[in-house]
């Protein structure tokens, strides 16, 4: 498998239409060849390319901010010596003087599969303006580490966010280059779109479902996105940002493990089981402790749960993280009637409406997880009508077998 980056720098037929034009990079640490380059490095020492200035999204181009929410300044590359704006700091939609910095605006981001990721969005917008003042764009395709599997539900009008461009349902199966093309067509947006597709990327091949084992390395697109099994729970894990409970920042595997001080995750897990027992079926829920470092319950031994999808129970077209993580929190609500557990804080540039909110793209779940009389069965009613439209949507933008 090669990446677009690759098969950029392979064939000079592809780079010919990019001859005498002004460029500009929109990356981060996992803008890599498949030998390790970093792709700011890789155009750079290209001949044909001009390599003009370059774009970091959240976290920072080279992945500078380890928190969340830590916003970046412009910069000087040490290096090449040109200008690296962000695009998550003082502004996170691109200014007029930044879009005159270029002809062509290449996009080299790895995605991770989920609607809320926050690269998502900073790609929308630059779709938007790129297409408002006359430049191109140009994706250099990368792995949906996810694959192909569809879970969750829409975001609702009216509640679109930083962590929700557009109406895409929350596990969307598509690279990020198949996604320019959705966003280009669900928005109007009339622009020279190029998608470099990579070569021998085969979605629905195992073990690797998306993301092609011990062929081109795993390096953090984000800092808290640390392995291939969290980039996989991601869809479901990613939820309990909006809540009380650890999400695992502050420790080795977050987003992998959910927990809290003031609970028991055996009696979670003994009640989910008697709920859905086969919403957990495809990978396995394991009982674990840790104690954060830093950010939710620093300091303090927290009960919780693992989610492994890396060892032989992984099925990976039954796997639901989204029902997985819907299911806890039923299950905490259930078990802890009064438990505090939706948290109200200023989240992605957003202070009055929740957090959990925010990342459903409504507030369906949260009423679905609070209502008594709520089961499993409608949820399941909400979300496989939106599940089956996303899967016919999407048909016309898939570029992969």
């Amino acid at each position: 498998m090669r990446p677009g980056i690759d098969e950029l720098l392979r064939d000079p037929r592809r780079r010919k239409p990019l001859a005498d034009k002004r460029l500009a990079l929109l990356g981060h640490p996992a803008s890599l060849t498949t030998d390790g380059r970093h792709t700011l490095d890789a155009l750079m020492d290209c001949p044909e390319i001009r390599l003009t200035a370059a774009f970091g999204a959240q976290h920072g181009m080279r992945g500078d901010k380890q928190d969340n929410m830590i916003e970046s300044a412009d910069y000087l590359d040490p290096r090449h010596r040109i200008p690296v704006f962000s695009l998550y700091g003082e502004v996170r939609y691109p200014t007029a003087a930044m879009l005159d910095t270029f002809d062509v605006l290449v996009v080299d981001l790895q995605d991770i599969g989920t609607r809320i990721y926050t690269y998502v969005t900073t790609l929308a917008y630059l779709l938007e303006a790129c297409a408002a003042k006359g430049k191109a764009l140009w994706v250099l395709d990368r792995p949906n580490p996810a694959g192909r599997p569809v879970e969750g539900s829409f975001l609702e009008t009216g509640w679109e966010s930083f962590v929700g461009a557009a109406p895409i349902i929350m596990r969307h199966g598509l690279t990020c280059g198949e996604l320019a093309l959705w966003l280009a067509d669900a928005k109007g947006l009339a622009l020279d779109l190029e998608v470099v597709t990579m070569a021998g990327y085969q979605p629905q091949t195992g073990p690797g479902y998306g993301w092609p084992l011990h062929q081109i390395p795993w390096v953090n697109p984000s800092p808290n996105a640390s392995s291939l099994n969290m980039a996989r729970c991601f869809p479901g894990t990613v939820l309990f940002e909006g809540t009380t409970l650890s999400e695992g920042r502050g420790t080795s595997t977050p987003l992998e493990v959910i927990g809290a001080p003031d609970l028991d995750f055996l009696r979670v897990l003994e009640r989910m089981s008697k709920l859905r027992p086969d919403w957990l079926e495809g990978c396995l829920l394991r009982s674990c402790w840790f104690e954060p470092t830093f950010h939710k319950h620093v300091g303090k031994l927290c009960s919780g749960l693992q989610i492994h999808t890396d060892n032989h129970a992984y099925r990976h077209a039954r796997f639901k993280p989204y029902r997985i993580a819907a299911l806890l929190l039923k299950s905490v609500r259930l078990e802890y009637p009064d438990y505090p557990l939706w948290r109200d804080f200023p989240y992605e540039y957003e202070t009055e409406r929740l957090a959990i909110d925010l990342l459903t793209g409504g507030t369906f779940l949260r009423e679905w997880v609070d209502d008594p009389a709520a089961g499993p069965a409608d949820l399941e009613a909400r979300l496989v009508p939106d599940e089956t439209a996303w899967t016919r949507n999407r048909q016309p933008f898939l570029r992969y077998p």
